[in-house]
Order: C-alpha cells, then sequence, then structure tokens
C-alpha cells in the first residue's frame, strides 16, 4: 500500500483590516454609518476586515483611547497608519480615499 503525503500548505495570515466605528446609540446617523460601512467593505475588501462597534454611551471611557472627539467615527486601526473619518460615511469615494483604498483625484 503506498502512502500517500498530507498536503501542507503554509498558512499566511491575510491582510486583515481591523476597523471601529464610534456610535453613540442606535441613531438613525449611527445606523447609517455602519449600513454605509458594510456596504463599502463587503464590495472593496472582501472578507478581509473585522468591524468593532463601540456604543459610547454604554463605554464612554473608551472615546479617550482613539481620542474621539465627534460621532459617528470611523477609526482604522489596521494596516497602519490609523486613520479617521468622521460622519455617516455615505460619501463612498471620500470614505475609499480616507481609508486609502483608492487615490485622492
Amino acid at each position: 500500500m503506498a502512502k500517500t503525503k498530507q498536503g501542507t500548505r503554509s498558512r499566511r495570515p491575510a491582510k486583515t483590516w481591523e476597523l471601529r466605528l464610534y456610535v453613540a446609540g442606535q441613531t438613525p446617523k449611527s445606523l447609517t454609518a455602519f449600513a454605509n460601512l458594510k456596504k463599502i467593505c463587503e464590495e472593496h475588501l472582501a472578507g478581509e476586515y473585522h468591524i468593532e462597534i463601540i456604543d459610547l454611551l454604554k463605554k464612554p471611557q473608551l472615546a479617550s483611547g482613539d481620542q474621539i472627539l465627534a460621532i459617528p467615527t470611523l477609526v482604522r486601526k489596521l494596516p497602519q497608519p490609523i486613520r479617521k473619518i468622521i460622519g455617516d460615511l455615505s460619501n463612498t469615494e471620500r470614505v475609499l480615499v480616507g481609508l486609502n483604498l483608492r487615490e485622492q483625484k
């Protein structure tokens, strides 16, 4: 009986975008920001992202860590450098440039 060699592919971690969305409760603006972010991520990052929602009504102390001054605010933690975008993320072009997914025209 011949022995077969099991495939041992090296598992290289995929480039993962770590995004934090700071909101204050489930306001219309916060919900819009999340929906817009989800749509942008699905279209441009296809499974290579992780979104963390931080509700500052529940954990206000977390605002100082990323120096959040307005909400909703999106913070790109990875890849470096850290970038911030304030607002409901409805301007897709601005968000793509802000996240460095597209060059500024």
